[in-house]
């Protein structure tokens, strides 16, 4: 992966990080609920929007990874994929 994705990706993820410990931190407080609620749904979309762009970066390098696995009859980790791309979809 391009030096230049890896850290929008580790970026993107250290900003939910600090969402999540903001999060924490409301909770801790006892923060009215529709606060609470509020930032709940903005740390769901930003995982989304994260996922979103991992599958762009990684899609394009695990379909240059196809004919390696199929001479190697490894149809398996094809699977995996499918499996991990389709919770991905159906979680967004």
């Amino acid at each position: 992966m391009e030096t230049e994705n890896r850290k929008a990706i580790v970026n993107r993820l250290k900003r939910i990080e600090g969402q999540i410990r903001g999060l924490e931190k409301l909770v801790e407080k006892e923060a009215p609920c529709l606060d609470i609620l509020i930032q709940v749904s903005a740390v769901t979309a930003a995982v989304k929007k994260a996922g979103v762009q991992v599958v762009r970066v990684y899609f394009n390098q695990c379909l240059a990874e196809v004919p390696k696995i199929l001479e190697t009859n490894q149809e398996g980790k094809i699977r995996e994929f499918q499996k991990a791309l389709s919770r991905y979809i159906d979680m967004a």
